[in-house]
């Protein structure tokens, strides 16, 4: 049996190809029904921060840098992260202002999803239309009553492309389906007990880092902590995409941020940017001392003292600005939040880079939430998260679906660090958090997994699992 989605013209240029078990596929299509080979149009673009960080410092976008153009933007980045004009800035402050500035890692230009103008991901209509045109038209469970459901945008690491994709993919089952109706947001100061009371699930739409934390409010910060957790807890919903694991962890300490959702991100680069400026090691810069590394930087940078810098020899020199790697001993990846952590299912700790092929084998062929698989395993190219070792077990999540790790190339599975010695690694699965439920899926990575019937039937049934009208078995898959 053959399946396919139907797909929206940009399809034609980049497709996501998936295929459904033994002689059955299910393929990204261009409108004519020819399949196209998947290109390296990844939602988030992880090339690093180099690249995306020069299309920012270079302000008149003519393809070089100078020395004044790093200057000004590193002046700017101050006067804005200096909100209470005190002359110095903190790392939060810091890693805000570059946050705003520009994405973690973002798309190379041209690629899509990321505005290099505002800094900001952007919703593309062709996306949009690619998913709609493949909407599930039914629920698989009948509310018990109306629903209402809060998806939460807000990324303080590494920000995903796909993030206003998502939101809309929430929106769009909800509206086509009557499951619920949708509210979205990016502002963390949302979640609060008393806004909370009219919504039934929470849904992290690749939120990164601290992304509930207020850097200069520790006791709205514990509010907000607490309201989510009494949320679940008490009986209400939680389901997560992606980069919703990608959170919460990192170093402990006032250095936390810098492992926290931003493997090479903006809070790492705000964390070697406070590193090297701060000479007097208060714990803050100065303006002054912010100017003397743009200097410093653009002097490592000029080799060839050309005043001048191409993207080409930015990026290949720019980890010469980076210090070396930490002792092995020192422990890097450690839950910084692990309540959250334990209540998601785990945190991140490495990923194949898109369009890494991963065959997916369904670990429960009876749950209602994998009914759309068949029974059978499918191949997808995406970028697909891996969880730390400590942080992940069955005895704490029923698995949907999960690698199979045994059709993995050996080539493909040494580009993994830190292997797990379990060889487990889930992509999709439901706990109890007290009275309320949870569902993850670790795919959604790039846009045009969006255009996946069978993946919108899942997303569709996890959420209808955590608002708690979609009836499962979530035991845990070990005793």
């Amino acid at each position: 049996m053959r399946l396919h989605t139907s797909a929206a013209p940009f399809l034609a240029a980049c497709a996501l190809l998936v295929s459904v078990g033994a002689g059955q596929r299910l393929d990204a299509q261009t409108p004519g029904g020819q399949k196209s080979a998947p290109a390296g149009r990844g939602g988030g673009g992880r090339g690093g921060v180099a690249g995306p960080l020069f299309i920012v410092l270079d302000s008149d976008r003519d393809g070089s840098l100078t020395r004044d153009e790093m200057k000004a933007s590193f002046d700017k980045w101050f006067t804005e992260a200096d909100t209470g004009n005190s002359s110095t800035i903190t790392m939060e402050q810091l890693v805000g202002v570059l946050n705003s500035a520009m994405p973690s890692a973002a798309p190379s230009p041209g690629s899509g999803g990321w505005n290099p103008q505002t800094g900001k991901e952007v919703l593309k209509q062709s996306d949009v239309d690619a998913m709609m045109a493949v909407l599930p038209d039914k629920a698989p469970a009948k509310p018990s009553r109306p629903r209402k459901v809060l998806v939460l945008c807000r990324a303080q690491g590494f920000v995903h492309s796909s993030i206003p994709l998502a939101a809309k993919m929430v929106e769009a089952l909800g509206t086509k389906t009557g499951a619920w109706s949708t509210v979205i947001t990016y502002d963390a100061a949302d979640i609060n007990a008393n806004n909370l009371k009219q919504y039934d699930l929470i849904f992290l739409d690749s939120t990164t880092g601290l992304f509930l934390d207020d850097p200069n409010d520790a006791a709205a910060t514990a509010v907000r902590r607490k309201a989510l957790l009494d949320f679940v807890r008490g009986g209400k919903g939680l389901a997560g995409i992606h980069a919703a694991i990608d959170s919460y962890h990192g170093v402990p300490g006032p250095a936390g941020l810098m492992a926290a959702g931003g493997r090479s991100g903006t809070t790492t680069l705000a964390a070697h940017m406070m590193a090297q400026a701060d000479r007097n090691h208060d714990g803050k810069i100065s303006r002054e001392e912010f100017a003397s590394l743009a200097d410093s930087w653009f002097d490592k940078l000029d080799t060839d003292k050309a005043g001048k810098l191409t993207q080409a020899g930015f990026t290949r020199r720019f980890a010469s600005l980076m210090p070396p790697p930490a002792p092995p001993d020192r422990q890097e990846n450690e839950p910084l939040w692990p309540e959250f952590n334990h209540m998601i299912g785990g945190y991140f700790k490495f990923h194949w880079t898109y369009p890494q092929l991963i065959t997916v084998k369904i670990d429960d062929p009876n749950s209602p939430l994998t009914a759309m698989f068949h029974g059978q395993e499918y191949e997808i190219h995406d970028e697909t998260y891996t969880f730390a070792q400590d942080s992940f077990s069955r005895k704490n999540v029923h698995v949907l679906t999960s690698i199979d790790y045994s059709k993995m190339s050996d080539e493909d599975k040494a580009k993994e660090t830190n292997k797990r010695t379990d060889g487990d690694y889930a992509l999709s699965y439901i706990r109890r958090e007290g009275k309320g439920r949870v569902f993850y899926e670790a795919h959604g990575h790039s846009e045009t997994v969006y255009a996946m019937k069978p993946f919108l039937e899942h997303m569709l049934a996890g959420i209808q699992y955590a608002l708690g009208d979609l009836k499962a078995d979530d035991s845990p898959s070990a005793k």
